[in-house]
């Protein structure tokens, strides 16, 4: 297993290329359906892969989280992935991915892990709706490979979020209002993301517009550039901040990112990276393309008060 994470060489030079390497994984035969999904997840969030251990159950969990396993001394939640999908196999799945997320770690049970492979986001599409509709919202890019195998990117927040059984209304509860007129625009290819997000900034009370991926973003924010030069007004004085995720298909935070930094319409509007990849390492990959401030997720206290910081140094 060691030898399939060394071939990952070379993911400080992605940045700003569009590009990113997965991990393919199957999940086994579907019974009801007899097809065998590929699925995929960014090598990024990937810490090791192993032969799935002895695990020690856990009451009152979600039937899809297995137990816990001890790892270098800490206890990591197991999830088994074709319990949670809905997937029925005969076989139990031998391999777990340890997985870092959001400043935890955890492990996801899976039939086989496959191959690494670089690809474009641009090649990474918004899943159709007869997928979606599948998958049940858990899928948010897919891809075609050249031997015709459909490779799914699997929501890691959405699986995370309905596993973990953490109420967290309480973190919306003492964030303060804004008080100057704000305008933020986000981007993120999760509908958890985006959710946690628009309560975040409803809490702040701050406007706010969306897409649901780079490229549709980097659209929407030329429609306002363009906007702005016919009203005759610099695009500053309306956009405060741009709020950005990483992984999305199509195109990435760090391409969207290079994008307005290379554009002097955006001049003045800083731009403020929200990953789920919060080693140091990706926060200087976003730093190599402008990226003014990074913020892990999802933490709402913290992301207020970056976004209140940073608010208060854009100049209208």
């Amino acid at each position: 297993m060691s030898d399939l994470l060394k071939k990952i060489d070379a993911r400080t030079k992605l940045a700003g290329t569009n590009k990113l390497e997965i991990l393919l994984f199957s999940l086994g035969h579907d019974q009801r359906t007899g097809r065998k999904e590929v699925f995929g997840i960014n090598v990024f969030k990937v810490r090791e892969v192993m032969r799935t251990p002895e695990i020690t159950s856990a009451p009152e969990m979600p039937s899809s989280v297995e137990g816990m396993v001890s790892l270098r001394g800490s206890l990591v939640p197991v999830i088994d992935l074709a319990k949670y999908a809905g997937i029925v196999t005969s076989n139990k799945p031998e391999i777990m991915i340890v997985t870092e997320y959001n400043g935890h770690t955890q492990g996801f049970l899976v039939e086989a892990v496959d191959t690494i492979l670089r690809l474009d986001w641009s090649a990474m599409r918004v899943p159709p709706d007869m997928i979606t509709n599948r998958m049940a919202g858990l899928v948010t890019a897919v891809t075609e490979l050249d031997h015709g195998t459909l490779v799914m990117m699997m929501d890691v927040e959405k699986v995370l979020a309905e596993t973990s059984l953490v109420d967290d209304s309480h973190h919306f509860i003492n964030i303060e209002p804004v008080k100057e007129e704000r305008m933020i625009f986000f981007t993120d290819d999760s509908a958890v993301a985006r959710k946690q997000i628009e309560r975040t900034l409803d809490a702040m009370q701050v406007k706010y517009a969306y897409a649901i991926n780079g490229m549709r973003a980097w659209e929407e924010l030329q429609k306002m550039a363009m906007q702005a030069d016919l009203s005759g007004k610099r695009l500053n004085e309306t956009l405060h901040l741009v709020l950005t995720d990483v992984e999305m298909p199509e195109m990435d935070g760090y391409m969207l990112t290079k994008l307005i930094k290379s554009d002097p319409r955006f001049a003045g509007i800083p731009v403020l990276m929200h990953s789920s990849l919060s080693g140091s390492s990706n926060q200087k990959l976003g730093q190599s393309v402008g990226v003014d401030e990074y913020v892990s997720k999802f933490e709402a206290q913290k992301l207020s008060m970056k976004l209140r910081e940073m608010l208060k140094l854009t100049n209208n």
